[in-house]
């Protein structure tokens, strides 16, 4: 995807919807000097195009019961493109599996996993890990405190 060209206000706007993506478009304008119609037409592009990829609820999920979250560095058996769009695949479609990173290093994949208890997890291993043949080696870091989940992009370098 190419890099959107975005002006101050376009960035004004985001940083406001990145905090709270119900903020109304009256108070927005308001904030950053346009008419309510033209953050809605701004707030409108920015979603065609692609810039606001999605509007979601964020859940604190020890409110739900989701106790626990893993960072698991996953080394895979071979590093050919089907190995790895199989793997993609495959996490994209778990839901215990809330980030996934194709890295450098001596691991293939990163990611975060959430999941309510470890007998979840050592399923999610089971059929993530064990299961896949291409999966030579993982490994598992237990989160202990979650200091910082960011959701947010920084806007105008910062």
């Amino acid at each position: 995807m190419p890099v959107a060209e975005l002006d101050p206000l376009d960035q004004a706007i985001l940083s406001r919807l990145q905090v709270d993506s119900r903020t109304i478009a009256e108070s927005i304008g308001a904030q950053v000097g346009l008419s309510a119609a033209a953050v809605q037409r701004r707030i409108k592009r920015l979603r065609e195009t692609g810039v606001i990829a999605g509007e979601v609820a964020v859940i604190e999920p020890r409110a739900v019961g989701v106790d626990m979250t893993f960072i698991v560095d996953v080394e895979m058996e071979r590093e050919r493109i089907e190995v790895l769009d199989a793997f993609r695949k495959q996490v994209q479609a778990d839901p215990a599996v809330q980030q996934c990173y194709y890295v450098t290093g001596s691991a293939d994949f990163v990611l975060v996993v959430m999941c309510r208890d470890m007998a979840e997890f050592e399923a999610f291993t089971r059929r993530a890990f064990f299961d896949n043949g291409e999966v030579r080696h993982f490994t598992t870091s237990v989160v202990m405190d979650r200091v910082k989940v960011g959701l947010t992009v920084p806007l105008n370098g910062g």
